[in-house]
């Protein structure tokens, strides 16, 4: 898998347009970014991708051929939610072992956490749930990733380690990312589209988002 096109997407809720007519592209070897206010529609337009929310119209095509079936059904993608997804009361070493992600191999990227190996979900802070979160959704085996804000409530220094494991997986997955923190999302991404009123827009300098009203100067 090389490309995916997301096409002709629409959303209404309760006769309200929130998606019109969205088009979308992810290629292997790079992180798409996507910005845009509360409410916008990021986060249903990920969920559209992942297949679990059913817009009033969708094409998805993967290199040129149609997918009708939803991407999570097939096994080709891995979703990074707002929510926390991992219930409180797993232990964390057990959590990894059921990812099939090394621990071991966290540990060299987060030391910190080298106190919690005997500990429970529910001992760590939110911040510290996210970091686990979007290890556990970025290193497993998939074409597709989809990191609804993976910086939330996460400190700047563990936010730069997570942007580097980004870069390191992008080279042979497709990488969606939407996050407010809107400076990190440039940092990484290699083609960035805005949704605003509904429409998505292609960002071709920073310059851009202040055009489109996103933020008042850079």
């Amino acid at each position: 898998m090389n490309v995916i096109e997301i096409d002709n997407i629409e959303l209404n809720f309760n006769n309200t347009e929130i998606l019109k007519a969205v088009y979308l592209k992810g290629q292997k070897g790079k992180v798409s970014g996507i910005l845009g206010r509360n409410g916008s529609g990021k986060t249903s337009l990920l969920r559209i991708i992942f297949g679990e929310l059913i817009p009033n119209n969708k094409l998805i095509r993967i290199d040129r051929m149609p997918i009708l079936k939803p991407l999570y059904k097939k096994g080709l993608i891995k979703h990074l939610p707002q929510f926390h997804f991992i219930p409180n009361s797993t232990f964390l070493k057990k959590v990894f072992r059921y990812y099939k992600v090394s621990f071991n191999a966290f540990l060299m990227e987060f030391s910190n956490f080298k106190e919690y190996k005997n500990s429970r979900l529910l001992e760590l802070s939110g911040g510290e749930k996210r970091i686990i979160e979007t290890y556990l959704v970025l290193k497993p085996p998939s074409e597709i990733v989809l990191l609804d804000e993976p910086f939330s409530h996460i400190a700047p220094l563990y936010i730069e380690s997570i942007k580097n494991i980004i870069l390191q997986e992008k080279e042979n997955k497709i990488i969606f990312i939407t996050d407010h923190l809107y400076k990190d999302v440039l940092n990484i991404s290699d083609t960035l589209n805005q949704i605003k009123d509904g429409w998505c827009k292609q960002i071709n300098s920073p310059e851009d988002l202040i055009r489109f009203k996103y933020i008042n100067s850079l």
